[in-house]
């Protein structure tokens, strides 16, 4: 398929700063070779590279709807990397993550979204809630929305929970087109009055050479999982068929929507 191919930049991870310690994924932040801080993601923890996977995938498909996500880089981890950590579990970890990992630019100064103190407009509510549908996002609740205000504008982070239907990787087709029940609980479902209207420039944003671009971002490392006999370019091929497919039955998940804000207001 011809297509205008997309690449990220690799740094090198230099110093680590400080653990992040939100659920049970241990991010830290940590400083490359190119003088920027990260929230830095590791291959060796919680679900390993299928979050890193379900991180790149979801960040990459929210910047190509022209939603703001920090700058997503390769993060490359030396062998030698963190020996001189005193926390175990922490050491551990980076042992299990040597090689390529993946990393968000820090934004320095954010502040943490809270839907009591601001107000999302409804165009904006609505996209933001159309791609938690289309990835399968089961973050970006109340409890945990996932969303940052820089420099007055809200920004998506951690999209490690997504494309839950890789962790079984059974019957893709039916996940698909599925609808997606968790939307109920999305922190932005009241504000998100103008879903139908939106539907089509989300899908239209989406194209099959975009789509195709963002998968043949995954790196092949990633892509070597145990249990499967599943070769590299088999299992990029499905995630790219899984979001083709779901795209073209976004009515399913918009009528799922608009059915939990019926029950909501």
């Amino acid at each position: 398929m011809a297509t205008n191919s997309l690449e990220l930049r690799t740094v090198n991870v230099m110093r680590y700063i400080t653990p992040l310690r939100e659920g049970g994924s241990l991010p830290a932040l940590a400083e490359a070779d190119d003088d920027f801080k990260y929230v830095l993601k590791f291959r060796g923890a919680g679900h390993g590279v299928k979050a890193l996977i379900a991180e790149l995938l979801g960040g990459e498909i929210a910047r190509a709807l022209k939603l703001k996500i920090p700058e997503l880089v390769f993060a490359n981890l030396d062998e030698a990397f963190g020996r001189s950590e005193g926390d175990e579990e922490i050491q551990d970890l980076l042992k299990g993550s040597q090689g390529l990992n993946l990393a968000l630019h820090f934004l320095s100064g954010a502040l943490t979204f809270d839907p009591v103190v601001t107000t999302v407009d409804t165009t904006l509510a609505s996209k933001i809630v159309w791609l938690d549908a289309y990835i399968t996002n089961i973050d970006r609740t109340v409890k945990n929305t996932n969303m940052l205000i820089w420099h007055k504008e809200l920004w998506l982070i951690d999209h490690g929970a997504t494309f839950y239907f890789h962790h079984s990787w059974s019957d893709w087709e039916k996940a698909a087109v599925s609808p997606f029940q968790y939307i109920k609980d999305h922190v932005l479902l009241p504000q998100a009055s103008m879903i139908n209207t939106i539907d089509e420039e989300m899908k239209n944003l989406l194209t099959d050479e975009k789509l195709y671009a963002i998968t043949a971002l995954i790196p092949k490392e990633w892509l070597h999982w145990e249990g499967t006999t599943l070769s590299v370019e088999s299992i990029r091929e499905i995630y790219y068929k899984f979001l083709v497919r779901r795209r073209d039955n976004s009515t399913n998940f918009v009528k799922q929507i608009q059915d939990a804000r019926k029950i909501l207001i």
